[in-house]
């Protein structure tokens, strides 16, 4: 998995620091009490804010007490924290205002090579506003105005993290995006759809045991193999075999459906999922199901029509799976369709060029230049309706992360279009920036007073 950038946050005891990591984390990691000193050592936890992935760390209150004492190894946990972050999130209490150890935590971190985010907690309604005035003094510019406990100011976090994360997401990402990685890539389907036997015939070796009973594959196998291409270039790829996905109805039996569990786990870990279907089957309403489930995880997805070799009105056949795709999975146009044979082994170098290309665009990252040129023509090609006949007004667009390629849209009453122009911004930038079928995610965002009418 790719190393995530790093949030610290920091702050004299009981400004809420626990309470912003539970709300950044999604969960309640930390302990939380009105008691000051409850957070001990250094917690840890995975971060969601609009799009924007991050670790974020939420560390004891700052004390200025011996090293040797227990507040003092505390204080010291606080800097290692801050050592190794990315930013750090320096959080003050807005209602109790500025006091002696915030301007020591200030001049602590002036010293500190790591960025710095001063942030106001407890600003719900029009609390705090002498204490935000008091906090222009530490030297870090305005504030991050923010409820923690109410989850308000989320917006304006975002926008003030997002300088020193993205870049840094960005390099992290290296490793997984260098074209030498291997391709992560799963085999889904129905029962005895030819999982097993296709990656049979990619390795050359009966790896994985085959049969005509259904269901043989319990758990998800990941084998490591290598393509050649038909040019002679090499590429590294790590294949998971998985259960077959029947109906929900239909799987009762305790083993199955744990093996059911395994395959959507092995979703999650690749990066371009194949579903095999039966070409004797035709397209059944589950494959779709399966489809639709890919694509809500964020994965690449190729589909794979086995037992080409056998199949009958071969023309119809594939012409009518197309035409249920496009219907049935109206959130991505165009997903690339092979017609394979796992018993020949015919198909197999198209699938593989397929699965590395749809790699690619889930991997893109498009410069700031190009996608704000993209972005004036979409609008200038179809505005944007007025609801309520309110204008909206589209100020500027970002890529947040890739793997899937993630946007968020800045704008006044931007929150108030139609679905329909976001699916017209969507396959826009499928169609222009180079997406193709991937999933693309975008996230409408508008500031937070309803009554900023700046346009």
């Amino acid at each position: 998995m790719p190393k995530l950038p790093v949030v610290a946050i920091v702050g004299r005891p009981n400004v809420g620091k626990s309470t912003l990591f539970n709300r950044l984390v999604g969960k309640k990691l930390a302990l939380v009490d009105d008691r000051p000193g409850v957070t001990r050592d250094r917690r840890e936890g995975d971060a969601h804010l609009i799009g924007l992935d991050f670790r974020v760390i939420d560390t004891a209150g700052y004390e200025d007490h011996d090293a040797q004492t227990l507040p003092g190894r505390m204080r010291l946990q606080t800097e290692a924290a801050i050592a190794q972050a990315d930013v750090a999130l320096f959080l003050f209490d807005a209602r109790a205002g500025i006091v002696p150890l915030d301007e020591e935590i200030a001049r602590w971190l002036r010293q500190s090579s790591t960025p710095v985010v001063l942030a106001a907690n407890k600003t719900e309604g029009k609390s705090g506003e002498q204490g935000i005035l008091e906090s222009l003094a530490l030297g870090f510019g305005d504030p991050v105005q923010l409820s923690a406990e109410h989850g308000e100011g989320m917006g304006d976090l975002f926008e003030a993290l997002l300088p020193y994360l993205e870049g840094r997401a960005e390099e992290d990402e290296e490793d997984d995006d260098r074209p030498d990685a291997p391709l992560k890539l799963a085999i889904v389907g129905r029962p005895n759809a030819g999982k097993s036997t296709l990656i049979n015939r990619m390795l050359g070796e009966d790896r994985l045991i085959t049969g005509p009973e259904a269901g043989i594959t319990r758990d998800s196998i990941a084998v490591d193999w290598v393509w050649t291409d038909l040019g002679g270039g090499t590429h590294p790829v790590r294949l998971i075999d998985t259960a077959g996905m029947r109906k929900r109805a239909k799987v009762q039996d305790k083993l199955e459906k744990l093996s059911v569990a395994d395959a959507l786990h092995a979703v999650d870990f690749a990066e371009v999922v194949v579903l095999l279907l039966d070409a004797t089957l035709g397209l059944e309403a589950q494959d779709l199901r399966i489809a639709d489930r890919v694509l809500q995880e964020g994965r690449a997805l190729v589909i794979a029509l086995n037992k080409w070799d056998i199949a009958e009105n071969a023309s119809s056949l594939f012409n009518g799976v197309k035409k249920a795709l496009e219907d049935g999975l109206s959130q991505v146009k165009g997903v690339t369709v092979i017609t394979v044979s796992a018993a020949t082994g015919k198909g197999i170098d198209q699938l593989m060029g397929a699965a590395f290309e749809v790699r690619d665009a889930w991997s893109k990252r498009v410069g700031t230049g190009e996608l704000n040129r993209w972005f004036e023509r979409a609008i200038e090609a179809n505005p944007p309706p007025a609801p309520g006949g309110k204008r909206v007004k589209m100020r500027y667009v970002t890529q947040v992360k890739t793997r899937p390629p993630s946007f968020v849209i800045f704008g006044t009453r931007v929150d108030q279009l139609p679905a329909s122009y976001e699916r017209y911004l969507v396959n826009s930038m499928r169609k222009e920036l180079g997406f193709g079928a991937v999933p693309v995610r975008v996230t409408m965002r508008a500031p937070k007073n309803p009554f900023d009418t700046r346009d």
